[in-house]
């Protein structure tokens, strides 16, 4: 009797502190309300595909019907069977009085991985028919043939969307892993995922855009980014960093790297341990890096042309004033690397021999395959971004990180949303998802230069890019040069990747296929060697030809590079120190431009 007395009071005391839970659920509630109303403005273009792709679809499937039956007919039976078949047997189930899932649970997926998705009847029935429906989709635009290409790709992209946006883990009423957080929590996990929703909406004006990372746990300069460096040069659209020597000598000859600025330079400095800055300078290298400011509205008329000349052929010339070289060896990382390319062709335009090699890091330069950014790069999806940045004088970092996200949404959204917002988790001290989250705007006239005249027109690789009074064409890019690409790379598929390579002029080419994608591939040192690389000399084989017969290391490629750049940088002298009577120090690396988040106009 005394254990029943007290259990009941254990759950009247449950019951209470549930229900004040959800008295807070009701007045955060009014606060997500507030949060949503100051949502920007987004053109509706870049929310999804017109209605043309969808009236095509449409059009095409019915063409099908009409020409097809027999075939489109079949696979509807067996979607109406399927689904009648799944609902008798939970029937059955109910009827017998024995509520138990199947004995065939269906196939696995990493989404259904709480054990009641497979044990509990009325979750497995969700799951079961969910995994129906989605086949159904996919057969349905699978059959869609009388339809270009494109167009059929990105359909694919856009059903798989609505697919994995209806998953039934993506709602709190069927997700056995929220609702037991709820339950165990007392529905404190759901007052806290509320909170990380408000907070997510009210950081990012409106716009939902999941917290990958704990921003709290990492300050830039302090806990990363850390390498010793001094700022010795700056103007309106970069800072040159020089880092400090670890060694007594140095090679003769310089390195500058041109990191991308569409995200920071710190990736490459994320921890002593990963710190690619660091591991060059401990070879015995005097390293610059160019940190790219964070733009604002008042870059609106900024292009490619000014990146060229104030930072790339700026910094160039800075470099050589301050060591005293000729020459120097350049990298490019991913956009910076397709701009370099665009400086070598320039710069054999004008006879500037200033660039001993250049390394190209995940680098796109042939966009005649647009891969899975197919979706992306369609008139009515560029026209809704240039009317975006000519409103807002620039390309704003969350429609760049909400497209990104998107080529991976189960990873970067969904996931880590029903973490966050439906368990009431706070998200992880991570920091490469930091750095992942610390985006940038880019200038409204380089995105348009880029988007159209790069990525839809590809002039670079065919029929030539005209740019500063030039006409610039990819087989310039003369100098002997390396180029590194990623195995699972979704941003710079490495086949295509690999295709501007063989279009290039130079006549010493080395390509390197790292393990991983687009971040890990790069950020792979030595002393961890996670990922090996395939190296293959012949660079006239077809993609899958030249992967077939590569030799395949199971080591980084760091120090195959570094083999590489020795041979390119001349004879050992003593250490360089940062900056000199000409340029003093700035201020300490990392700088303050990599310090600049992201602005909006009127900011």
């Amino acid at each position: 009797m005394a254990t029943e007395t007290i259990e009941e009071g254990q759950n009247t005391a449950d019951l209470d502190q549930f229900q004040r839970n959800m008295v807070k659920v009701e007045e955060l509630s009014q606060r997500l309300i507030a949060a949503l109303q100051k949502k920007e403005t987004v053109n509706a273009a870049l929310h999804g595909p017109n209605q043309e792709l969808y009236a095509k679809a449409m059009k095409a499937y019915w063409h099908e019907w009409m020409t097809n039956p027999t075939k489109v007919l079949e696979h509807q039976i067996e979607y109406w069977g399927k689904s009648v078949l799944h609902f008798v047997d939970a029937q059955k189930a109910l009827a017998s009085g024995k509520l138990k899932a199947p004995e065939d649970p269906g196939p696995k997926d990493r989404r259904f991985s709480n054990p009641l998705w497979d044990t509990h009847p009325y979750f497995n029935f969700i799951k079961q028919q969910y995994l129906i429906n989605a086949a159904a989709i996919e057969q349905a635009v699978e059959d869609v043939e009388d339809i270009e290409p494109v167009e059929k790709r990105r359909l694919n992209y856009f059903a798989r969307q609505i697919v994995d946006m209806m998953s039934p883990t993506n709602f709190l009423a069927t997700n056995p892993d929220a609702l037991e957080k709820a339950i165990q929590t007392e529905g404190e996990s759901l007052v806290k995922g509320l909170e990380n929703l408000i907070a997510d909406i009210e950081a990012n004006k409106g716009e939902m855009l999941v917290r990958l990372s704990d921003d709290s746990s990492f300050k830039i300069g302090e806990n990363i980014a850390t390498a010793k460096g001094e700022v010795v040069f700056r103007d309106r659209m970069m800072e040159l960093i020089q880092y400090s020597p670890t060694t007594d000598e140095v090679r003769e000859t310089p390195i500058i790297l041109f990191p991308p600025w569409i995200n920071k330079f710190y990736i490459l400095d994320l921890k002593p341990e990963n710190s690619f800055i660091r591991w060059v300078v401990d070879q015995g290298y005097t390293l610059f890096v160019v940190s790219w400011v964070n733009p604002d509205a008042t870059y609106k008329d900024v292009g490619l042309d000014t990146y060229i000349e104030e930072g790339y052929l700026t910094a160039i010339e800075e470099v050589k004033k301050l060591t005293k070289q000729p020459k120097v060896n350049a990298i490019g990382y991913c956009i910076a690397g397709t701009t370099l390319s665009l400086t070598l062709s320039l710069m054999k335009k004008r006879g500037d021999k200033s660039v001993k090699s250049a390394t190209f890091f995940t680098t796109l330069t042939d966009f005649s395959e647009q891969g899975e950014f197919t979706p992306f790069l369609q008139n009515d999806f560029i026209d809704g971004i240039e009317e975006d940045v000519t409103e807002h004088g620039l390309l704003r970092s969350f429609i760049m990180a909400r497209t990104f996200s998107f080529l991976r949404s189960n990873d970067l959204i969904y996931r880590p949303a029903i973490r966050s917002y439906m368990m009431g988790e706070t998200p992880p001290a991570f920091d490469l998802l930091f750095w992942n989250g610390d985006g940038a705007n880019l200038p409204a006239r380089m995105a348009i230069e880029y988007l159209r005249g790069l990525c839809q027109d590809n002039r670079f690789a065919d029929g030539g890019f005209e740019l500063m009074g030039e006409t610039l064409n990819l087989k310039d890019v003369d100098v002997p040069l390396f180029a590194v690409t990623c195995e699972n790379d979704h941003i710079a598929a490495w086949k295509d990747c690999y295709r501007g390579v063989q279009k290039m002029g130079s006549k010493n080419k080395t390509f390197v296929l790292s393990e991983s994608g687009h971040v890990a591939g790069i950020v792979n040192p030595p002393s961890k060697n996670k990922y090996g690389h395939y190296v293959n000399e012949d660079l006239k084989a077809l993609p899958d030809e030249w992967q077939e017969k590569a030799d395949y290391h199971k080591e980084s490629w760091w120090p195959v590079w570094e083999k590489w750049i020795a041979k390119k940088s001349g004879k050992w002298v003593p250490a360089r120190q940062p900056g000199d009577s000409k340029h003093p120090s700035l201020g300490p690396a990392p700088g303050e431009y990599v310090k600049i988040k992201a602005r909006a106009e009127g900011e």
